[in-house]
């Protein structure tokens, strides 16, 4: 009996080895292996910011697909309306051009020494048409009458006193007199050029043309522009002081030209481009 007993305890401590041994794992219940501790059912990063919110947004398809309630506050907002226009806006008188009134100082003191007979009248204004500084010329050099007196610019006054100056000597040559009195057809007029009103303003309606008809001289009959016949001194005379007339004017326009020029010798200082001058 007591044989059996040593013999249990001798194969007990056999099998239990030496003392602190570990049982293989093979052989430790699954139940003993402990598990790891459970993991939390968000894990949040401490560096982002706004993740609950993200997370929130996409387990909730309609959080993820609404729109924002709120316009930021970096977003301009519409730009305001311009106040409405009245029902009726006050009239004012239309809009005239601008007009450059030129110095004159220079041009008259040259009328004056050439015997020019003129005084200022007031300006002209009717539309497009008019003069800021015009004159009235009544006498030429050597006291030549203008008959009747005519309206112009200095420009254009300076112009007719020197050409007539011209007029005196080639009448003196062909004819054997002077003129009396120069005939004039007319100055200022507002008007189309050749008197069609659809045509550009002619210098007439700026007074800065005039139109001469003839002349009458002392002891002779008068000489009508474009009546003599060819070959006779009134042709030549009327010849001679045509074509002096372009030293002087830059437009110079008289029978042969058109129909509306038969009578008359037209006169006029057209500013065109390079100084280009008109003498037909």
């Amino acid at each position: 009996m007591t044989g059996r007993i040593l013999a249990t305890l001798v194969g007990g401590v056999v099998l239990a080895g030496p003392a602190g041994a570990q049982a293989p794992l093979s052989r430790i219940p699954a139940h003993a292996v402990p598990l790891p501790p459970p993991r939390p059912e968000e894990a949040k990063d401490p560096t982002s910011k706004g993740s609950g919110a993200q997370d929130s947004a996409a387990k909730d398809p309609a959080v993820k697909d609404a729109a924002p309630s709120e316009t930021p506050k970096d977003t301009p907002g519409p730009a305001p309306l311009p106040p409405e226009r009245p029902a009726d806006l006050p009239s004012g008188p239309a809009p005239t051009p601008a007009t450059i009134v030129p110095d004159d100082t220079a041009c008259l003191r040259r009328l004056e020494r050439l015997g020019v007979k003129a005084e200022p009248v007031a300006p002209l204004s009717d539309g497009l048409c008019g003069a800021a500084r015009p004159l009235r010329v009544t006498a030429l050099p050597d006291g030549v009458p203008l008959a009747p007196a005519a309206t112009l610019t200095c420009v254009a006054a300076e112009a007719l006193g020197r050409w007539s100056t011209e007029v005196r000597e080639i009448a003196a040559r062909t004819l054997s007199t002077v003129p009396r009195t120069v005939q004039i057809g007319g100055s200022y007029e507002c008007r189309g050029q050749n008197h069609d009103p659809t045509a550009k303003l002619s210098e007439h309606a700026y007074a800065n043309g005039i139109d001469v008809t003839g002349f009458t001289f002392e002891g002779r009959a008068p000489v009508t522009v474009g009546a003599a016949r060819e070959g006779t001194p009134e042709a030549a005379f009327e010849a001679a002081i045509r074509a002096r007339a372009c030293g002087f004017f830059r437009t110079v326009l008289g029978p042969g030209s058109d129909a509306a020029h038969a009578t008359h010798l037209h006169l006029d200082e057209r500013e065109r481009p390079a100084g280009h001058r008109l003498c037909q």
